[in-house]
């Protein structure tokens, strides 16, 4: 290397990224990891996890986001429809210092602690509870490793879309574990989310989004349209 040459930067390889791509970093510190979320943001396209000192970043495909954006529309209509306060943070770093973990999730849902966060703008891992549901999709790439930070984190509740089907994880002493329905929405099961999944691209965002509202207006007796 030339006196004048400079070493390659954690930025300079993950912001060149095709989609898709997963590129990891073992033997990185904590002041690394926050630098580089610090550089790329929460809304670049890219997901960061690190856990005791391996460092990953994940590039996304827009079909990958579309799912991630049409969950967070799905929990819109059950806050709306079912007049239930669900707070939505999308890919938030979720993250502590002090057990050297940290993930971004496709989504994430305040559902149990959302008066807690009240109407915070920001959240603070220091002092905040993690969120109540996170969302991973896993189309190109498989989240199953990333799950041990979750559950270091404190996250109670996962869902795992493989482009197939939604699963649902419960936290259950310190790993996650399959339900049927999920622990901070009950009306929701993994069979229910699934359906709409596949009809989203059967017969398009909004016809589904139709079908889904009404399927909550049978779950409710309101009768406003």
């Amino acid at each position: 290397m030339s006196p004048s040459a400079q070493p390659i930067s954690h930025y300079d390889l993950v912001s060149q990224m095709p989609d898709d791509t997963v590129i990891t970093f073992h033997g990185a510190s904590w002041e690394e990891y926050e630098e580089l979320l610090a550089q790329v943001g929460e809304a670049s396209g890219l997901r960061l996890s690190f856990d005791e000192g391996t460092l990953q970043v994940m590039s996304l495909s827009p079909e990958h986001e579309s799912y991630a954006r049409f969950l967070e529309e799905l929990m819109t209509a059950v806050r709306l429809r079912l007049r239930i306060n669900i707070r939505s943070f999308g890919s938030a770093t979720i993250r502590k210092q002090k057990r050297r973990k940290g993930n971004e999730p496709d989504a994430c849902f305040y559902v149990q602690n959302a008066a807690a966060i009240g109407n915070k703008l920001q959240l603070d891992f220091a002092t905040d509870p993690p969120p109540d549901i996170a969302v991973e999709v896993d189309i190109h790439h498989d989240s199953l490793n990333k799950f041990p930070i979750y559950a270091a984190l404190g996250v109670p509740e996962i869902w795992r879309f493989d482009g197939y089907a939604l699963t649902i994880y419960h936290l259950q002493e310190n790993s996650y574990l399959p339900h049927e329905t999920s622990l901070a929405l009950p009306v929701l099961s993994s069979r229910l989310l699934t359906d709409f999944l596949t009809r989203l691209s059967q017969e398009g965002e909004f016809q589904t989004l139709l079908a889904f509202d009404e399927w909550l207006r049978s779950q409710t007796s309101d009768p406003r349209p």
